[in-house]
């Protein structure tokens, strides 16, 4: 169920993509359970420091509190899109809104779904005004960063367009959320994952904006012994209907914390 036609998901089969998906196989063999393992929610968790965005959401909070409104545009790739899950109400962004609506009763919310697949950050940031401007938000959650690291996208360049998107982000009145890259084979195999990662913690400390830990928070699945079957697709890539519900549950935790924090 991919969100527009002529979609495609992230990554170009490259070598090294190969190797990511060989790992995955290998990973469900090995892993306790294997793909058998049942795809039960009493698994999503998280430890409670990897869900702090570092904002409180300014600008989130002052539309709640005078408009009892809490419009989002999720601005992503595939994850976002929700591609390859089974049914469309399990992409995050869709599990967000019910989350918010069932944590803030009385706000109005709406979690409009910007997301194509096989976007990277420069054409994200190319879209970044024409989307705030045709859906004016209050918040704006940003996920990048996997294809970057999965296609070599020189870090430099990664980090400009991160940033110009931010500063012109925040000039139109928003607060934004960094989703940083998932940890599954494919991104394991990425060289440079981990400088990715940095420069997002980077940008949105120098921005505050938020930051929202999907790495470490998938890394801490899979060393507490989840196997990939449990979150990831057969792709070595995408997330499948537990990660995109976990992603969504968890993320909807940090951004409840974040407005009901001192």
């Amino acid at each position: 169920s991919r969100a527009a036609a002529g979609a495609r998901p992230d990554g170009n089969g490259s070598a090294p993509m190969i190797r990511a998906i060989a790992m995955l196989v290998a990973a469900l063999f090995l892993a306790p359970g294997g793909a058998a393992q049942a795809q039960s929610m009493t698994l999503c968790r998280a430890k409670p420091g990897l869900l702090a965005l570092g904002t409180t959401l300014p600008v989130a909070r002052k539309a709640i509190a005078e408009k009892k409104t809490l419009r989002i545009i999720a601005l992503g790739s595939s994850t976002t899109a929700g591609y390859g899950v089974s049914n469309p109400a399990f992409a995050y962004p869709t599990q967000l809104r019910i989350g918010l609506e069932k944590a803030l009763p009385g706000i109005d919310i709406e979690v409009i779904n910007r997301g194509i697949g096989g976007q990277d950050v420069e054409a994200m940031a190319a879209r970044l005004q024409v989307e705030m401007q045709e859906n004016p938000a209050s918040l704006v959650i940003w996920q990048t960063g996997t294809n970057a690291a999965i296609r070599h996208m020189p870090l430099d360049k990664f980090d400009s367009t991160l940033r110009g998107g931010l500063k012109l982000g925040k000039s139109l009145g928003a607060d934004f959320i960094l989703m940083n890259l998932q940890y599954v084979p494919a991104v394991v195999a990425a060289p440079d994952k981990e400088a990715y990662e940095k420069i997002m913690a980077d940008a949105a400390r120098d921005f505050s904006a938020g930051l929202f830990r999907r790495y470490d928070i998938m890394r801490g699945w899979y060393d507490d012994g989840m196997p990939y079957a449990q979150c990831v697709q057969l792709d070595g890539l995408h997330l499948n209907d537990f990660g995109q519900k976990c992603i969504g549950r968890l993320l909807t935790r940090s951004i409840v914390d974040a407005l009901k924090a001192p």
